[in-house]
């Protein structure tokens, strides 16, 4: 319970009595500039004008005596004032023999003092009650306190209304914070940070917050600044959150010196991102020893980049000693990566039945990697129905693989749940099964958000969407200015950039048709390079036809043995003009194997003609 006195006159009079089971909020205590002897001074005045009958004095020297622990000593000049009247006397006496375990007789001294207009005792009564039992008395003494401006009381009294959900709590919690009660301060942010969070007014991407959110930042400012290491904690997330690092850490640090551990892991996590992972490690450590999990994980993951695999594992298990399910999970990763399946398998299915999303996906996967489909797919089930996106995604091409048409749909409500949620992969299969139904609006609307998420398929795919459409574009000639390059040429400019070959094929074909020749033959030679056997052949006719035959002779080799009948045709071709009729025959038999129909049959009588040559 805390100090009982009468606010209202004691501070003026000094009869206001701390004794040590009655500690005061630091936020609340009075500064003294007294020193010891100006104390002792004014101790031995009241004793002077107490022997001599000063009421006052008695009560004022009741309450010296009473904070110095002489409780012999204080209660004679206590029960002498009372006697005589004073309110501050019976309120003190109230906590003195509360003290020395006389709780009924306390509360009797309480109520006088608090009838005769004690705030003070109000609220020690209020609290009396309450811990028997007895709501409507606390509530009714809570209030009698509050509305006479007890800071205390307000705080008690919201309390008591928080705890049976009353509206009117918030009320009284404001009414303590704004007279200074530090606690409530902090509790009245946290009644306004859900509030904003349920609202849809926490801070957004851009940093902006709204009138709940600025309302509670105020107070999580104002319980820090008097020294609440949780509202410091709490203000530096908001200030993190909305990229204000420096202030964040500042807080972070006020509040991580005061000893909350997790303010001690944010800091670390800030000072990681800001490139001091060994300062980060310090605070994570100092974390990591007062229980927090979280720290303990990021040691722990620390050390595995490290290939510190021993001194790892050791902080995962004190992450998972300390509660936090991350250890399990990454002490399952951890096995994986090792090869340890069966480990990896203990310690996913303890963080999976603990329910760790991320993993339940990873044991289905696991499972599906050994064969057993059938025990993975609840796994993807949980794992998805409990947010996980990558298991929805799982969950699709698992009933993908099934080629059932009931296990079609179902991979596509899959995808279409992963798509919703942000997967790009997803959304790409869902925008394949939208061309395959033929409705192109939709598939275009998932290929854009795929191709957006960097997916360079969706993006090839988009591009071919838009160039089907497009009219087709007036041949180019010599001299002309370029054309400004359409959305779908963009498209599959981005789709190259990240290597896809066929983009890279189709962009140098547009380059080509705009007769630019040496950005054609870069990107052709780009995707030859990547394997692609277009590539090569689009850039041995490029050669070609710039003069340089026997290079081109060597791109089209490469194609033909990667199975292009066109690039055969060619090189049997170019054998049988330079005399080389054998090789040309052997091409023109790999041209026939290889096709298309219209390349066999062109290939076919090259060949037969060849033949002839041969054997005349």
């Amino acid at each position: 319970m805390d100090v009982m006195g009468d606010k209202a006159t004691l501070l003026d009079t000094g009869r206001f009595a701390q004794p040590a089971d009655f500690v005061q909020p630091a936020d609340l205590t009075q500064p003294s500039d007294r020193d010891e002897t100006g104390e002792a001074a004014e101790e031995a005045r009241q004793w002077s004008a107490a022997e001599a009958g000063d009421v006052e004095a008695m009560s004022v020297l009741g309450a010296m005596l009473l904070r110095r622990g002489d409780l012999d000593a204080a209660e004679s000049h206590l029960r002498a004032a009372t006697a005589a009247g004073d309110r501050a006397a019976a309120n003190n006496l109230g906590v003195l023999l509360h003290q020395r375990g006389y709780p009924e007789e306390a509360a009797g001294w309480w109520r006088i003092a608090a009838v005769a207009g004690s705030a003070a005792a109000a609220h020690a009564l209020g609290r009396y009650h309450r811990e028997r039992g007895d709501e409507p008395a606390a509530e009714y003494w809570l209030r009698q306190s509050a509305e006479q401006g007890h800071a205390l009381g307000a705080y008690a009294l919201a309390d008591l209304l928080e705890h049976r959900s009353d509206v009117g709590a918030e009320q009284w919690m404001r009414a303590a914070a704004e007279r200074g009660h530090r606690e409530a301060a902090y509790r009245l942010a946290r009644t306004l940070d859900r509030k904003a969070l349920d609202s849809g007014e926490a801070v957004g991407d851009n940093g902006v917050i709204g009138a709940a959110g600025e309302d509670a930042e105020q107070w999580y400012r104002q319980a820090a600044a008097r020294g609440h290491r949780r509202a410091a904690l709490h203000l530096g997330a908001i200030l993190e959150k909305r990229g204000d690092l420096k202030e964040a850490g500042r807080w972070y640090l006020t509040s991580a010196k005061d000893g909350e551990a997790r303010a001690a892991c944010a800091l670390g996590f800030l000072l990681r991102d800001a490139g001091d992972p060994e300062s980060a490690a310090v605070w994570w450590l100092r974390a990591a020893q007062d229980g927090d999990g979280n720290a303990a994980n990021a040691l722990g993951a620390q050390h595995a980049e490290r290939g510190e695999t021993q001194t790892a594992e050791r902080w995962y298990r004190a992450a998972m000693d300390a509660g936090d399910v991350n250890g399990a999970y990454n002490l399952g990763l951890l096995c994986a990566e090792q090869g340890r399946t069966a480990q990896a398998e203990q310690w996913y299915r303890r963080a999976a039945y603990a329910g760790h999303r991320e993993a339940a996906n990873a044991l289905a996967i696991l499972l599906l990697q050994v064969g057993d489909a059938a025990g993975a797919e609840p796994w993807f089930s949980k794992a998805a129905e409990a947010g996980s996106v990558d298991a929805a995604f799982n969950l699709g091409i698992l009933h993908a693989g099934r080629a059932t048409d009931s296990d079609d749909a179902a991979a596509l409500r899959w995808y279409e749940r992963a798509a919703a949620a942000g997967h790009t992969e997803a959304a790409l299969q869902v925008a394949i099964a939208r061309l395959r139904e033929g409705d192109e609006p939709a598939a275009e609307r998932h290929l854009r958000c795929a191709a957006g998420g960097g997916s360079a398929e969706a993006a090839y795919r988009l591009a071919a969407v838009l160039d089907a459409r497009r009219p087709p574009a007036p041949a180019h000639e010599l001299g002309e200015p370029a054309q400004e390059k359409s959305e779908c040429e963009e498209w599959y400019e981005r789709a190259a950039s990240q290597g896809h070959r066929r983009a890279q094929v189709r962009v140098g074909m547009l380059a080509a048709a705009r007769g630019d020749v040496v950005e054609a033959a870069r990107w052709y030679r780009e995707a030859a390079e990547a394997g692609s056997r277009n590539g090569a052949f689009n850039l041995g006719l490029l050669l070609a036809r710039e003069g340089s035959e026997p290079e081109a002779a060597l791109w089209w080799t490469r194609a033909a043995d990667a199975g292009h009948g066109r690039a055969a045709l060619r090189l049997a071709l170019v054998y049988a003009r330079s005399g080389e009729l054998a090789e040309g025959q052997r091409w023109a038999d790999r041209a026939v194997s290889l096709g298309p129909a219209e390349v066999s049959e062109r290939a076919a009588r090259l060949r037969d003609a060849l033949r002839e040559e041969l054997s005349a």
